[in-house]
């Protein structure tokens, strides 16, 4: 059997932990897009705007009015296939790293970031500058994690009895 270096095992821990803050960002944009407002029937509306000639369906009604309810319908499955994913990833990562509070604050930093990318792309939104400071914070915390060196205990059968 192939033995992974310490290293090489924190690598892939840090990179479970930074897919499974993805996935987790991923899942709350699936469900603020099929329980939210109307996010859904806006993005199509926007979306159809240059394709005039079969927005209009019978009765006055537009594509959107029917479209976006298989939509949310579809986030709202996404919301619990991303959310099973996340856990897989999370899993994994607290396997790969060497402490639980790497694989949970990396987790953690993975999915403000992606959050607010998710928040400005879809929905324009705009964070103030304590929020910023506050997840600056984290990653400066989350380096620190990642800098130190974990000091392993001697096992039970390595202590040589005097």
């Amino acid at each position: 059997m192939k033995r992974v270096s310490a290293s090489a095992g924190m690598i892939s821990g840090s990179f479970y932990a930074l897919l499974a803050g993805f996935m987790g960002a991923t899942a709350s944009l699936c469900a603020k897009l099929s329980l939210g407002a109307d996010y859904l029937k806006e993005i199509c509306e926007s979306g159809l705007k240059n394709g005039d000639d079969w927005r209009e369906t019978g009765g006055g009604k537009s594509t959107c009015d029917w479209l976006h309810l298989p939509l949310r319908l579809l986030c709202g499955a996404l919301l619990f296939a991303c959310n099973a994913v996340m856990w897989t990833f999370f899993s994994k990562a607290l396997r790969h790293c060497s402490s639980s509070a790497r694989a949970t604050v990396t987790t953690t930093a993975s999915n403000f970031i992606s959050s607010a990318v998710f928040g400005r792309l879809m929905f324009g939104e705009l964070h103030a500058a304590l929020w910023w400071v506050g997840i600056s914070l984290t990653l400066c915390g989350l380096l620190l994690l990642h800098g130190s060196t974990p000091q392993t205990q001697p096992l039970e059968g390595d202590k040589k009895d005097n």
